[in-house]
């Protein structure tokens, strides 16, 4: 039963995407009739040209190393966490070893990323979990890994669809909170109820490749302050380009 639908909703998307695309390609005055969830797919078409490459922007060799980087993105850039984790790896080689730290030197050693005590508390209190209560392994479901300290649907969701390559939920941080706001997928501010609809809407494939393309639409294209809506690739699929250059919100030309 479970294959039948998931093959009925993959003949759904291919059909609203063939029609999207074939908007898309009318011009920008064929837009205003797409449902959001025919632009999302326009969209993802879009973005798979785009960004081919697109992936996760922190580095991890391992599932573990992917939630210590995680935890340790909170509030902090990407760069900034992949300067600390090299030392941080070599030194903390599994769970056990992370478990065993000092809080106090741990902390000195996590300090540049801010925030350093609650991340300390967070990122020893989850390897103790996974030492008393998973052997050491990161698990593998949502339910699992969201019972470990400090850790929330949107860090499972990071570890489950980059370390695993499970698609079980969409990461949603700022870029994807601001740009699915500016798409119009949505008019909720609540990054959970974001998520929803946007699982609602977006293909369960590209839920992971989801996130990543907005994230990298949004740090090199769609900017929380003057977006570059004049050279956007996607500029045909907003509905807000147009209002940002027109108001002067946007970059200009």
């Amino acid at each position: 039963m479970e294959t039948r639908w998931a093959h009925r909703q993959e003949c759904l998307y291919s059909a609203c995407e063939q029609t999207a695309v074939k908007l898309t390609e009318m011009g920008s005055s064929k837009i205003k009739p797409l449902t959001a969830r025919e632009r999302a797919l326009a969209l993802a078409q879009r973005f798979r040209e785009i960004y081919p490459d697109a992936h996760c922007e922190l580095d991890f060799k391992n599932p573990l190393q992917l939630l210590i980087a995680t935890i340790l993105s909170a509030q902090c850039t990407d760069k900034r966490v992949n300067m600390v984790t090299p030392a941080l790896f070599k030194k903390y080689p599994d769970a056990r070893a992370f478990a065993k730290a000092g809080p106090a030197t741990f902390e000195s050693e996590i300090r540049s990323t801010g925030f350093f005590r609650s991340k300390t508390k967070s990122i020893l209190g989850a390897c103790q979990a996974i030492v008393s209560k998973h052997a050491g392994n990161v698990p593998e479901s949502m339910e699992e890994l969201c019972a470990l300290p400090g850790v929330g649907r949107k860090t499972a969701n990071v570890v489950l669809g980059n370390a695993f390559g499970k698609n079980e939920g969409i990461v949603v941080d700022t870029h994807v909170i601001r740009l699915s706001q500016r798409f119009k997928l949505t008019t909720n501010r609540d990054a959970e109820k974001i998520e929803r609809d946007l699982m609602k809407i977006v293909p369960q494939r590209d839920w992971t490749l989801w996130s990543h393309w907005l994230i990298w639409h949004g740090r090199r294209r769609c900017f929380a302050r003057k977006p570059d809506c004049a050279n956007c690739e996607v500029f045909a699929l907003c509905p807000s380009g147009k209002i940002f250059l027109r108001t002067g919100e946007a970059k200009k030309a």
